[in-house]
């Protein structure tokens, strides 16, 4: 079945702002608002010419139920632009853009704005179950008697809360928080801790040279209430070194794992947004498109190594179009932990693994100067909503600035899943 061609319009993100340990500035719909609000002061038609907005989300707050309405009605969308928000974990930003392209191609919309959000620093503190109980019991009694009962069952343990973030990067399933999965990797496919740290430092060195060339021009600005402003993101450490990271203990499987904080991804919280359109749209707003979407995949794995996910995405893309890793251009392969993309690189050079798992001879080694060529998650952040969408208009903005035609943009996906899409520059 033939479908029309999709186009990505334009595109912007936030700065992405590291989580401090307490909550950041701004909200996740805050951030997706101010980011939409700057993207559609530039277009030629007005917010109300939309047909939906879509928003991933892995963590909205309490009070952003179905984000995706509440952004599109604060960007001035106006009552008539359905909204809707959808989750598949770390690829929701990703997953909003394949709604969009769907949408287009069965000729529902011609003009959609998608992305994604997450505020991370603002993930609750989650009472334990006992508290919890202990709490419906007192609202039960209401006699004075029977509260000071009460009070001489509770305990101080009791009152510890849990932080809801390590609830969401634990998979039940298997038992495994994230960072145990790229431990997992790391032991399947023999990668050392000095290979995680040197790839963790490359992507500080890259990060930092992308801003002194002006490759992260698709950030604007984010300004809270009181007039603070941000411009860059804030997790950078251009003076990040093997000999530190060396020093830094595990994070995970204490005390004799690999996985730290320096070669995993920050605790972020960020937003991008891009515009999608049909040829119709095209021609009615006389845009100019900067790519279209060729192909998209996902792919489902054993949770325990979910960091595959983006092999096991891409993959079929690459075997549908007859294409090999150094076919593309450039790839953006979301930096959840090193060990998890360098697993990724050592997966695609095994002739066992793809046989067993592709049914396809090894792809071979993927170049270093076509991967994450501005740095990647380690060194910018990873708000789970929002990277699916970073690293595709990344990888549009990086095509264009270097006039390159095709690119693949891969996350792995918390639970087990993988997303890959393929863009081509127009």
């Amino acid at each position: 079945m033939a479908f029309e061609p999709v186009y990505i319009i334009d595109g912007a993100r936030s700065p992405f702002l590291k989580a401090r340990n307490r909550p950041g500035p701004f909200s996740a719909s805050d951030l997706a608002t101010q980011c939409g609000r700057e993207l559609l002061l530039r277009q030629p038609f007005a917010p109300s010419e939309f047909n939906e907005v879509i928003l991933g989300c892995a963590a909205p707050s309490a009070a952003e139920s179905n984000i995706g309405r509440l952004v599109a009605l604060r960007l001035g969308c106006g009552h008539a632009v359905p909204g809707w928000t959808v989750m598949r974990n770390c690829a929701s930003g990703m997953q909003a853009l394949d709604s969009a392209l769907q949408a287009i191609q069965l000729g529902r919309s011609d003009l959609v704005l998608a992305g994604g959000t997450d505020a991370l620093s603002h993930a609750p503190l989650l009472l334990s179950d006992n508290f919890t109980h202990w709490l419906a019991d007192w609202n039960q009694r209401k006699a004075l008697s029977q509260r000071l009962k009460l009070l001489r069952r509770l305990r101080l343990r009791d009152l510890k809360p849990t932080i809801g973030l390590l609830k969401g990067l634990y998979d039940p399933t298997v038992g495994l928080s994230m960072g145990q999965t790229a431990e997992e990797l790391a032991a399947q496919f023999g990668i050392t801790r000095q290979q995680m740290d040197e790839y963790a430092v490359r992507s500080h060195q890259l990060a930092q040279a992308g801003y002194e060339q002006g490759a992260f021009d698709e950030i604007v600005p984010l300004m809270t209430p009181k007039g603070q402003l941000y411009e860059r993101d804030d997790g950078l450490r251009p003076d990040t070194t093997l000999e530190g990271l060396s020093k830094l203990k595990a994070a995970f499987d204490r005390p004799w794992g690999n996985i730290t904080a320096g070669n995993s991804s920050q605790v972020t919280d960020g937003a991008a947004m891009l515009i999608l359109a049909s040829q119709q749209a095209v021609d009615q707003y006389q845009l100019q498109p900067l790519a279209k979407i060729v192909d998209v995949q996902w792919a489902a794995l054993d949770p325990r190594v979910m960091g595959l996910g983006p092999v096991m995405a891409a993959s079929p893309i690459l075997m549908r179009h007859q294409l090999g890793l150094n076919d593309l251009d450039l790839w953006e392969i979301n930096e959840a932990f090193s060990a998890q993309v360098l697993g990724c690189l050592a997966a695609w050079q095994s002739e066992e693994w793809c046989q067993t798992h592709l049914h396809h001879a090894a792809f071979g080694a993927l170049e270093w100067d076509r991967l994450n060529i501005h740095g990647g998650a380690i060194a910018l952040g990873h708000p789970v909503g929002a990277s699916g969408a970073r690293i595709v208009l990344h990888l549009v903005n990086s095509l264009h600035q270097r006039q390159l035609q095709k690119g693949m943009a891969a996350i792995c996906i918390g639970g087990g899943q993988g997303g890959a899409m393929l863009i081509e520059r127009c």
